[in-house]
């Protein structure tokens, strides 16, 4: 699966890099999400793997803290992202013959750079708080990565103010990226619904299906894990929704975009025909 995720989302960036009909806002965003999700994975994934195979079943205290740093910091930027991608496409459906000059490139750089500088601006805080607490018990992390509500279980100290922190870090990044994608969708299937014809309304539906469909899945599993008021959840339910999270939705993601999305989908083709021709020439 790991493989998969790496292929797939490497595939998509060379699909934009090399299609000049895809060099778009909206797939410039895409790009910015699969360079997102190859690092995403590649921050527990290698190191899930070591511990399952018996190679590597100790971490520092350091490499813990920046795996939580890195994993709940591209997440963050995940939820910037699609909630971009959402605002992207609710420029294209409502406000189509604005659209070039409202989403230029200009403008479609300086979000996806924001999108990435508050996901990490944001999750600094609650490191530097995680990094204060103290540990004098247990010494095994009850998880196959280092995130928050397994290490304040194994915390000596009280882990009130950083249980606060991480709810109020999560309600304005997670709720409010939710809210955003939420009240841009609202207005997109309410001008879809207004087209007169029904290819016109499949036309523009097909657009953002795809992104539909990884926001349900993203945020169903996000808002589980995190926006909640104290870390009392099962420790075994949340290793199972982080799969999701870490592994799953990653892995989707390529297909979800390939097989929901007509501009991609004839790209692909035309590469792989590309190829193909290229193999069968002497």
């Amino acid at each position: 699966m790991y493989i998969l995720t790496i292929v797939g989302n490497v595939s998509i960036i060379a699909l934009v890099w090399t299609h000049q009909r895809l060099h778009t806002p909206m797939y410039f965003f895409l790009c910015n999400l699969s360079f997102l999700e190859i690092w995403y994975t590649t921050a527990c994934v290698p190191k899930a793997i070591g511990i399952m195979l018996g190679t590597s079943q100790t971490v520092s205290f350091t490499a813990c803290l920046l795996q939580l740093f890195f994993l709940l910091s591209m997440g963050s930027t995940e939820c910037f992202l699609l909630a971009t991608m959402a605002y992207d496409r609710y420029l294209a459906i409502c406000h189509p013959l604005r659209y070039s000059t409202l989403m230029n490139s200009t403008f479609s750089v300086q979000l996806a750079f924001l999108s990435w500088l508050c996901g990490f601006v944001a999750i600094s805080v609650l490191a530097a708080l995680i990094s204060t607490l103290s540990f004098c018990g247990p010494t095994v992390i009850n998880h196959f990565l280092c995130d928050i509500d397994s290490w304040m279980v194994l915390s000596c100290t009280n882990t009130r103010l950083v249980e606060v922190a991480t709810f109020i870090v999560s309600i304005i990044v997670v709720v409010v990226s939710c809210a955003i994608t939420v009240v841009s969708y609202i207005y997109i299937i309410s001008t879809i619904l207004r087209i007169p014809s029904a290819q016109g309304r499949k036309k523009a539906f097909s657009t953002c299906s795809a992104h539909l469909t990884v926001v349900s899945i993203w945020y169903g599993s996000t808002i589980f894990l995190y926006v909640k008021p104290t870390a009392q959840n099962s420790l075994d339910l949340n290793k199972t929704i982080n799969v999701f999270n870490t592994i799953v939705t990653p892995l989707l993601n390529p297909f979800i975009y390939t097989l929901r999305n007509k501009e991609v989908k004839e790209a692909l083709g035309k590469t792989v025909r590309r190829m193909l021709h290229g193999f069968e020439t002497p």
